[in-house]
């Protein structure tokens, strides 16, 4: 059976990426922070789908966590690598702790950057797979540090793309809106004022970005809503693009 490590799978669009691949056939490597919630979903979804589930707790903000996942990365090439862990903050920069940012850097940037590197080289030798990083539409527009550290997933991975494709390796960067998680309540967000249409289900996501995947795409924008609104912050007037960032963390 085919291999996917999906980093984040206990919740949200990493837990719908697991459900899909699962459903597909592909046996799974899971990486969280927190066994209990692991081993919940590798059990839910060996007796679903009949696929060997292994869980592999690690917080990606660790160095040397980082770097255990690597070597399995490296000893058990995989067909594809989704790199979906990450968290938000809540206040101001100039008001975080400093080791909080350093923290969402290395779990958003790092993460990504080391685990990919770790994942291409078995792809480029078998001449197939797949890196999948989910990112956000956070990153076309100045939105803080965490759409700095988006936009860098965006730009990396339609480098890679272009990089690796001929090699028969794909990479994507998946760049959602607000989605129905538990993103949003983990950082204690008040999402009260955002509107109903915005919203956007995990599974659907998934969907249209393994749709997208296959099709070749650097950059997945599930839905026409967001599409359009991507497309729209390319052509805002300055301006007007900094009056909705002034808003931004």
């Amino acid at each position: 059976m085919p291999l996917a490590l999906v980093t984040g799978p206990t919740s949200g669009i990493g837990l719908a990426f697991a459900r899909a691949l699962a459903a597909e056939g592909h046996d799974l490597l899971l990486v969280a922070r927190t066994k209990e919630r692991l081993d919940e979903v590798a059990d839910e979804l060996s007796a679903k789908h009949g696929v060997t589930c292994h869980v592999l707790p690690a917080d990606l903000s660790d160095l040397a966590d980082s770097r255990r996942v690597e070597q399995v990365l490296r000893a058990r090439p995989v067909d594809v690598l989704v790199n979906n862990a990450g968290f938000g903050l809540n206040t101001p920069f100039h008001r975080t702790a400093i080791d909080d940012e350093q923290r969402s850097l290395d779990v958003l940037v790092r993460a990504v950057m080391r685990l990919s590197h770790a994942a291409l080289p078995g792809m480029i030798e078998r001449g197939h797979g797949a890196v999948v990083n989910v990112s956000s539409v956070a990153g076309f527009i100045p939105r803080g540090s965490y759409g700095a550290h988006k936009a860098w997933v965006t730009s990396f991975s339609g480098w890679a793309n272009t990089r690796y494709r001929a090699k028969g390796v794909r990479v994507m960067a998946v760049c959602p809106g607000f989605v129905e998680t538990e993103f949003h309540q983990r950082m204690d967000a008040d999402m009260s004022g955002i509107q109903r249409w915005m919203w956007l289900d995990a599974d659907r996501v998934v969907a249209d970005a393994l749709k997208d995947l296959r099709a070749g795409k650097a950059v997945s924008v599930p839905s026409l809503r967001y599409k359009a609104l991507v497309g729209l912050s390319r052509v805002t007037p300055r301006r007007l693009v900094e009056k909705v960032t002034r808003r931004g963390r």
